[in-house]
């Protein structure tokens, strides 16, 4: 369950992709992967992360160019791909921004997430996650892989971690949008 105090803590928030940020799906071509579909509503949760000063991540199972594609548009602070051990990424990361490995929070979807699981200050999962990573996480959204789940996920944080309601949180997106500053900004 997200607290104040568990969501205050948070500086940086890394991402699975495949059944978080897609629904699980692969399209595979004779030539290999051809395509993932991803929710535009989660590259919008990314820009807010960003316009709240929190730093954002994709560490995933899998590599693919889709997923490449994706990360660069959404720019993430962090990309690794292709790491079925995930531990050792968290580790590096958070020595090379100098936080705590509590101070990040991981939305993963599978049995690979739940050594992450263990030593993230805030472990998050969608609601058709692996029945061991449920159980294994702090935070069960509402929402499926791939169907908005990262949103809820940053919406929830960011009311938790500012106490402030949600038009607010939006606001300085907002602002960027209705003054045309809308360079960066990725849905």
């Amino acid at each position: 369950m997200l607290t104040k105090e568990l969501a205050t803590n948070i500086k940086m928030v890394l991402l699975d992709v495949d059944g978080v940020m897609t629904d699980g799906s692969i399209f595979i071509s004779n030539e290999g992967e051809a395509f993932k579909s991803f929710n535009v509503q989660d590259g919008l949760a990314i820009e807010l992360l960003r316009s709240h000063n929190i730093k954002t991540g994709v560490v995933s199972g899998k590599a693919s160019k889709s997923l490449t594609v994706r990360c660069q548009q959404l720019g993430f602070d962090i990309i690794v791909t292709g790491c079925k051990n995930k531990l050792p990424q968290i580790a590096r990361i958070a020595e090379e921004y100098s936080i705590s490995p509590h101070e990040i929070a991981f939305c993963g979807d599978d049995v690979l997430d739940i050594p992450v699981f263990d030593v993230v200050g805030l472990s998050v999962c969608p609601s058709d996650a692996h029945i061991l990573a449920i159980e294994s996480s702090d935070w069960i959204m509402k929402s499926k892989g791939g169907k908005g789940m990262v949103r809820e996920f940053v919406d929830q944080l960011l009311i938790h971690k500012l106490q402030l309601p949600l038009k607010q949180i939006y606001e300085p997106l907002l602002t960027r949008i209705q003054n045309d500053s809308t360079e960066g900004i990725e849905q």
